[in-house]
């Protein structure tokens, strides 16, 4: 069978404050959304944006440095892989999809209080490790006029 790829990257900011539950089991699972927004040029040659919604699920030890470190507005950097899940309905019965990210990295960009400062990362495969965020040159004003192809 040939190799293949299940994998997202998102550089977003949280709509609302993650909703922590936990499993029977005890453990905890984080669900929240993050907003990433492309800038393209319409017709008339105005920019324009275009946000899109992604819903994204941590569970066991990320789940808890959501809880304890993430709020609504912070700008995250999350690697993981997509799942979709489905139930019925209760009230009509209908089969309900739910498309989520389900996180494998996690990268607080921004401090704790008001998002400015340093961050740290978490990866639920390197259990614990936390570590300096790469730069975020995103708002340095360069625009595709400024690209020479």
């Amino acid at each position: 069978m040939a190799k293949s790829i299940n994998k997202v990257t998102l550089l977003g900011n949280l709509g609302k404050d993650p909703e922590i539950k936990f499993l029977p089991s005890g453990q905890a699972v984080a669900n929240f959304s993050i907003a990433t927004t492309d800038r393209y040029k319409d017709k008339a040659g105005e920019w324009q944006d275009r946000t899109e919604w992604h819903n994204v699920v941590a569970y066991a030890r990320t789940a808890e440095i959501v809880r304890d470190y993430v709020k609504k507005g912070n700008k995250l950097y999350v690697e993981g892989r997509l799942t979709t899940r489905s139930w019925d309905d209760k009230d009509t019965g209908k089969k309900v999809y739910r498309t989520e990210v389900v996180v494998n990295d996690l990268v607080l960009i921004g401090g704790r209080g008001d998002g400015e400062g340093g961050g740290g990362s978490y990866s639920g495969s390197r259990q614990g490790s936390y570590s300096q965020p790469a730069p975020d040159y995103g708002d340095t004003g360069i625009t595709d006029d400024d690209i020479p192809f």
